[in-house]
């Protein structure tokens, strides 16, 4: 789970500050080199594809990978002997892959409209209890005989349930007089509610009469996309895009916001409503990929901090980034995910933790670097 998380209520952290006038100007700041950028990493991510596609188990040259994706897209033959490890390639792991890249961009770009909205830079998708919500409807739907219902989705509708519910009761908590949203009431609810979450499962875990689903759950906790298949894709995917793209139009508010509530006030922008539209927003987003990928930590803390290091703490800068970055770096986690340890399969919760901690750590330590990308 994320580290936990503090925040001031009378003075704003530096991630919430704006950039300095003077201040050392971002070398990817201007729009061609910003489109330069863009397009560097959409080939790597492009790239990243194709070669995590080809690796596992079964080794596929890059160019048979592509061959394979070409004759599924355009509806081409492939030889019969070829047919085993084209269903490999085409029906295994290129609907993991892409839910690998997708829940890489919606956990980036949902963190910097987290960190901007309750102004802290410790802020990531999972500190207003969503993915403690999750985990609680999951485990709910394994110990209590859901699969039997619901089938191999079960366990992604419990959680999908269980995030929507925690998001409602972080909402009712703590919303003040007139449904006011303040930064510090949201990030303290979140924290209760996450520990509260978190002892209920650990409750329905320890009393489970079921050893295997036990195991199930626990892992599924950590994360991982053992589960993809492309009946998953559609709903992800329109989910992650269209909330990638009404953050980046809402780039302003978030700007406005991270400057405090009263500048946000003063220059047009309602705090309290944009808050909450904005919560709606990131509960719906951050559930729908809990609901498929389980809890995977760091991505949404450590990835908008790279992406200001990179093109400064303008919203509509890092919105385009972050969620690029973040694609690139889930496939890769993904893939070691399940090459490493061969053939088992390691939690993506560890590996993003081993990763997260020392980078955090390193910008943490730079003195050119102040929280917020200035």
């Amino acid at each position: 789970m994320s580290p936990p998380v503090t925040a001031e209520p009378t003075a704003a952290p530096p991630a919430a500050q704006a950039p300095r006038t003077g201040s050392r100007r971002r070398f990817f700041a201007s729009p061609p080199r910003l489109f330069a950028l863009c397009a560097v990493l959409g080939a790597l991510l492009l790239l990243s594809v194709v070669v995590a596609i080809g690796l596992g188990a079964a080794v596929v040259a890059p160019e048979d990978t592509v061959r394979y994706l070409w004759a599924a897209l355009s509806g081409g033959s492939i030889g019969a002997d070829e047919l085993t490890t084209y269903r490999i390639v085409w029906e295994i792991r290129t609907p993991r892959v892409l839910l690998a890249a997708l829940v890489g961009a919606g956990l980036s770009a949902v963190g910097v409209a987290v960190q901007a909205m309750v102004r802290n830079a410790l802020a990531d998708p999972f500190v207003l209890g969503v993915s403690s919500g999750a985990s609680v409807g999951a485990v709910l739907v394994t110990v209590t005989g859901g699969l039997a219902v619901l089938g191999i989705h079960a366990v992604s509708v419990g959680a999908f349930v269980g995030a929507l519910a925690a998001s409602v009761l972080v909402y009712a908590a703590s919303a003040g007089r007139g449904g006011a949203l303040s930064p510090l009431r949201l990030v303290l609810t979140g924290v209760a509610l996450s520990f509260g979450f978190q002892a209920v499962m650990s409750v329905i875990v320890y009393f489970a009469p079921d050893g295997e689903a036990t195991s199930t759950i626990l892992h599924w906790t950590l994360g991982g996309f053992g589960a993809a298949s492309w009946g998953a894709l559609p709903l992800v995917t329109a989910v992650v895009v269209l909330g990638v793209v009404l953050l980046h139009r809402s780039s302003r508010a978030l700007d406005l916001l991270a400057l405090g509530d009263e500048t946000a006030t003063s220059l047009g922008i309602g705090p309290d409503r944009h808050r909450r539209l904005l919560l709606v927003l990131v509960s719906l987003v951050t559930g729908v990929m809990v609901a498929v990928s389980g809890a995977i930590a760091f991505v949404g803390l450590i990835l908008p901090h790279l992406a200001r290091m990179v093109v400064g703490a303008t919203h509509s800068r890092v919105l385009v980034v972050a969620p690029l970055a973040g694609a690139v770096f889930m496939v890769w986690v993904d893939l070691v995910a399940r090459t490493l340890a061969a053939p088992r399969e390691l939690p993506l919760g560890v590996i993003t933790a081993l990763v997260g901690v020392p980078v955090f750590i390193g910008l943490m330590r730079r003195k050119s670097y102040v929280f917020g990308g200035r």
